[in-house]
């Protein structure tokens, strides 16, 4: 489609209406209906964000402040200007893969992994025939020692999406090959936000944080009805620190199985 940019006057397209009509267009094309410009005044009913209805009703208020003009302004444009992963119809994959009243189990990760077809909007998953990054390796390690579960082959987690598990990171867009080069957009606050919807809106979800980063956000959770399971992170460098033997996926469906909550099949 031809850029709006840099046309000249005669070839002006003839209202404002037709170029606004355009430009939705592109950014439709661009962003998979995740992020656009709205081409006439809301109403009530209508959304900004292509995200789950569960998430929507939620998170609405947050899709009006300025961080959150100012960040879908900037992904926007790094999109048309850059290699971003994940693809941008999977930016929000986490939240429509596990809508906010089936979540049962939330696991923190930090921000998408940088690598041609790795990211698809789910922490520390990876497309399907993708090989599996050296810290789902160790998550695979800790799953078969503590449940028996064999190692799969595949690193693409969306079953445990789909059972109620909300795969989040903290940035949910990076630059390829530049891991945390999203940090500071305004991911952070959004994806803050949607911690503290559930720890106040649900009872007895399961927040696992491996790592530092993750567990920064636990004075958000309250602990008087949730669960909190922390150790050190998965990655190689500090897997051995606490996180091998930490036995999180066991003790996760212990304590849903405690409060009468169907248990989660970790098995790939």
């Amino acid at each position: 489609m031809e850029k709006l940019i840099g046309k000249n006057q005669t070839n002006q397209l003839t209202s404002n209406l037709s170029i606004k009509k355009q430009y939705l267009s592109q950014n439709k094309e661009l962003f998979g209906k995740e992020i656009f410009l709205e081409l006439t005044k809301k109403s009530k009913t209508s959304k900004t964000v292509m995200i789950h209805d569960t998430w929507y009703d939620v998170l609405q208020n947050e899709f009006s402040k300025d961080y959150w003009k100012s960040l879908t302004g900037s992904v926007r444009n790094l999109y048309k200007t850059k290699v971003i992963y994940p693809n941008a119809k999977k930016v929000f994959n986490a939240f429509n893969s596990t809508p906010f009243d089936q979540v049962k189990v939330v696991i923190i990760g930090q921000d998408p992994y940088h690598g041609a077809g790795q990211a698809h909007g789910l922490s520390f998953s990876v497309e399907k025939d993708t090989k599996v990054p050296p810290s789902l390796q160790n998550i695979y390690k800790e799953l078969n020692s503590d449940l028996n579960i064999p190692i799969p082959n595949t690193g693409n987690l969306q079953s445990w999406a789909n059972q109620g598990v909300l795969l989040l990171n903290t940035v949910l867009t990076v630059e390829a090959n530049e891991a945390n080069s999203h940090k500071n957009l305004g991911w952070e606050i959004f994806t803050k936000a949607a911690i503290e919807a559930i720890s106040k809106e649900s009872k007895n979800v399961v927040f696992i944080l491996w790592g530092k980063q993750a567990q920064s956000l636990s004075s958000i959770v309250n602990e008087d009805i949730h669960c909190i399971l922390s150790s050190a992170h998965p990655s190689p460098l500090s897997a051995y620190n606490g996180f091998l033997g930490c036995k999180h996926f066991s003790k996760a469906n212990d304590y849903l199985v405690s409060w009468g909550k169907g248990p989660i099949d970790w098995a790939i």
